[in-house]
Order: C-alpha cells, then sequence, then structure tokens
C-alpha cells in the first residue's frame, strides 16, 4: 500500500541505542535502518522528524 497525501508514517527504533550512526555497526538490521532514514530523510514528499525518544521514533508526513 502507498501512503496518501497527508499521510503519516511512524517508524519505531530508528536509533537502535545509537548503532545506526556507529560506522562499524554493519548488522542487517543496522543498515536497513540507517537505509530507511537516509531515504525519508532525502526525499523530498516528504517531512520527517527523528525524536531521540529511547531508541528512537520517526514521524514522516507526506506532503500534500
Amino acid at each position: 500500500p502507498r501512503l496518501r497525501p497527508g499521510g503519516l508514517l511512524v517508524l519505531d527504533n530508528v536509533l537502535r541505542t545509537g548503532r545506526v550512526v556507529d560506522p562499524e555497526a554493519q548488522s542487517p538490521a543496522d543498515v536497513a535502518i540507517r537505509r530507511i532514514n537516509d531515504r525519508i530523510t532525502a526525499d523530498d514528499r516528504m517531512q520527517s522528524v527523528m525524536l531521540p525518544l529511547r531508541d528512537g521514533v520517526t514521524l514522516a508526513r507526506k506532503r500534500t
């Protein structure tokens, strides 16, 4: 399913106790979370904020 304009995407555990900012952390999960964080940030169709609550939460809204 696709996210409609104005839709909200909520991602949990986006910091993985800081592992996503550690270049030596290369587990499949670390790489996948790093990749999705980068994709959301680079996508001009999205407005996003990453909240450093525990393991991190990203809120991303598709622009209308």
